[in-house]
């Protein structure tokens, strides 16, 4: 450990700024992918972590979804879609149950996950009882499991998660490569 600390005692001014502006890169090339995936796929979350059983066996927990939000596509009934309820945070992924399209063209859904007796009217807001094309954050176009254990691990412990975080950014300050 100490040898770690006389490393960051040798570096000079110079050095240390180097390497601060190399964590500022990666931070901010980090934001500009995410950026760029939010523009070619239309969702404002482009990657999202299924965060409980309700969409098993399509889903598992921990499952790392791929989304595209496109407006010109037309929401059918069996679609996974992504949504977010007003007065919540963390958004939903279910399948679509029922479409209903209006005469003037407007449509509103119903929801239910797979895994799930009931269909979502109790999730949605007070006196809402259909999705609108406004509460979609994208469809699920693909996705890898298990790859988002990792984000439901550092949300359940955060202490672990602000340990990891730190010792990532000292090894980031600290590395001379």
């Amino acid at each position: 450990m100490d040898r770690i600390f006389d490393d960051v005692k040798r570096m000079d001014k110079r050095q240390f700024f180097y390497q601060v502006l190399s964590f500022g890169m990666i931070v901010s090339s980090a934001l500009m992918i995410w950026k760029g995936l939010m523009v070619v796929t239309g969702s404002e979350s482009p990657i999202v972590v299924v965060l409980s059983g309700s969409m098993e066996p399509a889903f598992k927990r921990g499952d790392l979804l791929f989304l595209t939000n496109y407006q010109d596509e037309d929401i059918r009934v069996g679609e996974i879609v992504v949504f977010k309820i007003d007065g919540r945070d963390i958004p939903i992924v279910h399948r679509v149950l029922k479409v209903h399209e209006k005469e003037d063209g407007t449509i509103k859904f119903l929801t239910k996950g797979d895994n799930n007796s009931v269909d979502d009217r109790g999730l949605y807001a007070p006196g809402q009882l259909w999705l609108d094309r406004k509460d979609v954050v994208g469809r699920a176009r693909g996705f890898l499991p298990y790859v988002g254990i990792v984000t439901i691990v550092m949300n359940d412990y955060p202490k672990f998660k602000y340990a990891v975080l730190s010792c990532l950014g000292f090894y980031v300050l600290i590395h001379r490569e």
